[in-house]
This record gives structure tokens, sequence and C-alpha cells, in this order.
């Protein structure tokens, strides 16, 4: 039997012991464990990111943040919730298969053991033709190449001592797909903005106020379109019956994906909640920087100098 083809897996978020935090071991092992997995797959295209909360920043460098790391901001609406859950490192795996996945995260809890522990572990994987489990493609917007990357890095005009790093912003969602079934194929296309078939977003005219694609747009005060990169990936077991979507925003500025969380959890105007919110339903929430390779390597951090 053939394995997944695109796996993501898993995604940790540990909370660490202040008192036997060490100093540079939990970030290092997700550059030098890599690549002594990757070696002997190379065709199997395994990546490793890091990221850093909010909390641990102040155990592991004594430096000042980046300025937009902050522990993620609950969101409360009038009827839907967005929670804030604590978590000190992300490790973001993913490659073709699963097998480099799995072994490469057992050789990063091996570093870690005894300084961290695991609160939320989610094992994602490519749907059909990048498709949420709803039925509708995901991230059709994400630009490649440079553009991606222009959207995601800090601008070194910004903050010049972390220039090229960038934020990501995680929430784990339950869909309650019984529920979504039940709705005809045109309600599901009015809640998403798109047709589900052709993946063409609806007309403006036709477009309603609450959809997904339409609170998902944030605009800045001028009316220009603010832009981040989405690498969701739906999960799901069948025998707990839970399946849904794990949030992964990557952004230069996390008040843009926080922009769009509002309007989507309390509506913009307010009371126009995004409609998916009615079969979803957030339980985590959390914010890290991933700091560069350079940043990672270096004994002393531009910042320190």
């Amino acid at each position: 039997m053939r394995g997944p083809v695109y796996t993501r897996a898993p995604r940790d978020r540990l909370s660490s012991d202040p008192a036997q935090t060490p100093r540079w071991p939990p970030c290092r092992c997700s550059r030098s464990s890599p690549r002594s997995v990757s070696f002997r797959c190379p065709d199997d295209s395994l990546q490793a990111v890091a990221g850093i909360g909010a909390r641990l920043w102040d155990r592991l460098w004594d430096l000042p943040c980046t300025k937009g790391l902050h522990p993620f901001q609950e969101i409360q609406g009038a009827r839907h919730r967005a929670p804030s859950t604590p978590g000190d490192l992300l490790l973001h795996l993913r490659a073709k298969n699963m097998d480099v996945c799995f072994e490469l995260a057992s050789m990063m809890m091996d570093r870690l053991r005894g300084h961290a522990e695991v609160v939320d572990e989610t094992h994602g994987y490519k749907f059909f033709d990048q498709r949420d489990l709803l039925g509708y493609v995901d991230g059709s917007e994400n630009p490649e190449g440079q553009t991606g990357q222009d959207w995601v890095s800090i601008d070194s005009a910004e903050d010049p001592d972390y220039a090229g790093a960038s934020y990501v912003i995680v929430q784990k969602y339950l869909r309650d797909m019984q529920a979504w079934n039940a709705l005809s194929v045109e309600q599901q296309d009015d809640a998403i903005g798109r047709t589900k078939a052709e993946n063409s977003e609806l007309p403006e005219e036709r477009k309603p106020q609450d959809s997904h694609v339409h609170l998902n747009s944030t605009p800045d005060d001028d009316g220009r379109d603010l832009k981040f990169v989405r690498d969701n990936r739906p999960f799901g077991t069948i025998g707990t019956a839970e399946s849904g979507a794990y949030f992964i925003g990557d952004t230069k500025d996390p008040a843009i994906i926080e922009r769009m969380l509002r309007s989507m959890f309390v509506g913009e105007p307010e009371g126009t909640t995004d409609r998916v919110l009615d079969f979803s339903t957030a339980t985590t929430g959390s914010l890290f920087i991933v700091p560069t390779d350079a940043f990672l390597d270096d004994d002393q951090p531009a910042a320190a100098r």
C-alpha cells in the first residue's frame, strides 16, 4: 500500500520547564537533525521549521524580541471564539512520505527529552487536489517563488535585526462534517465564496457578506489587500470521528492575520461572522517567530551586537 503523497507530521507545540530550558539545543536540533535524515531519502523533500513562542524567547536569548512577537490574543465574538493556547516551540515537519517525518520527530524529541513536553501533535495530509475536507481548494491565492518570500519575510526597514525571519500563526479547527454535508452544493458555495467544482471565486454581486472568501480579504486602511501565505492541511481519524483543518499562516506581520481573524470571528461589520465557523470550532491558537538559519547558527546574533 502506498503512503500519503504529502505528509505533515507531527506538528508539536511544546511547553518548556523554565528551570531546565537549555540555551541552544531546542533550536539547533531543527537545523542538524533534518540533514542526518534527508540524506538517506533525498527524494522525499524533507523539511523542518522551528518556531519560537514569546514565553520561550526570553529563556533562550538575552535579546529584545522581534517587534511582532507576543502570545496569541484570544478573539471573542458574539457567537464564535478563537482561543489562545500555550505553546513555546513549534516543530513543523513535512515530506512526501510519513516515515522520514517520524524518524526526524523521534530524533528531535530525543534531543528535547527532559526539557519539554508535547502538548499538541497533529498529522496532516494532502487531500486530493489541495482541497480542504469541506471539498474546496485551499490556498488558491498563494503566490510562488520570490513573491511568496516577500509576503512572509520581515522587512529590513521594519525590523533590521530580524530581517528575513517570519511569523507563523497556527490554529486547529474541528469540522462538523455531518452538518456541512447536509447543505446543498449551492449553499456550500455561498458559505465559501467559491464554486466547488471549478474553484472559481463567486462574482461580487453574488458573494455573500458572510462568506469565507469575503471575510478573509484583509485590506489596509488605504484599501490595499494585505497578503500572507496559507499552508493549511486537513487532518482526521476515523476511530475518534474527529477531523478538521490545521490553519498555518505565514506572514511578515502577525497583525495581518489577526485582522483577518477578527473579521471572521467578530464580523466586518460586527455580527457578520464567517459562515464556515457555523461548521468549525477553533480549539487552539498560537503565535511563533521563525528565525533565519543564520540567526540559529550564530552564537552572537546581530540583535546582541
